[in-house]
């Protein structure tokens, strides 16, 4: 069987990645039998990194290349009514959720007002995870902020970024159905991959504060989630 491996599950989401999440939602819109398998090691991942997918003897990393090889592989049909244009708009969007996520990241590992909050809710979720693994994964994350440069920003910098993507986003997404029409596509996966790891976040970074006062995201977001049951 089709197997997803990704980062566990936190504050109700079944994954606190935005890209597993993507590639989640993306497997349930699409039907596709699957095992979800959560892990915390990406060593042996495609590019060490997850989220990743085990279908057969194919093992396919980043979220992107995943849902080109699964609407390939499987003949999907979720993205076909998308007119060009869509599909330019939606390419965009993901360019700026790879933006976004680098803040969302930096809201929970480095920002000290609300790491204790988050390590809190992953120790409180997941018990198997020792002090040691955290601290690892914290030095880890700071390094990688450091050289793609959004460690180097002072809080409230690197926030205004994340806001005005968010701004940007709240704009495009429709006071109701989704991003492309009354049926979600990859993109909306996407967009529910990243909004949904800050709306269900118990936490009230300014990333939270921004979503929860933009309507359209938090019906965007409550209608995927609802699809996932």
């Amino acid at each position: 069987m089709l197997t997803l491996y990704s980062y566990p599950a936190l504050f109700g989401v079944a994954d606190n990645n935005g890209y597993g999440l993507k590639v989640f939602a993306f497997l349930k819109f699409a039907g596709l039998p699957f095992r979800h398998t959560h892990i915390l090691d990406a060593s042996s991942a495609p590019r060490a990194q997850l989220p990743y997918i085990v279908d057969g003897d194919d093992a396919v990393g980043d979220s992107d290349r995943i849902i080109a090889y699964l609407t390939h592989r499987y003949d999907l049909i979720i993205d076909a009514g998308l007119q060009l244009g869509d599909r330019q708009m939606g390419h965009l969007v993901s360019r700026m959720l790879d933006d976004l996520y680098w803040v969302m990241s930096y809201s929970r590992w480095k920002d000290e007002r609300f790491w204790p909050a988050f390590r809190d809710a992953l120790r409180g979720a997941h018990p198997e995870l020792s002090d040691e693994q955290l601290r690892k994964a914290r030095e880890f994350n700071a390094q990688r902020y450091h050289y793609q440069g959004i460690g180097r920003y002072a809080p409230e910098e690197a926030y205004a970024r994340g806001t005005a993507d968010l701004q940007v986003l709240a704009n495009l997404v429709p006071a109701s159905g989704f991003l492309f029409g009354s049926k979600p596509s990859s993109f909306d996966a996407a967009i529910y991959g990243f909004i949904a790891n800050i709306y269900f976040y118990d936490i009230e970074t300014p990333l939270k504060k921004c979503v929860s006062s933009n309507a359209n995201l938090i019906n965007h977001c409550r209608a995927i989630h609802r699809l996932m049951g």
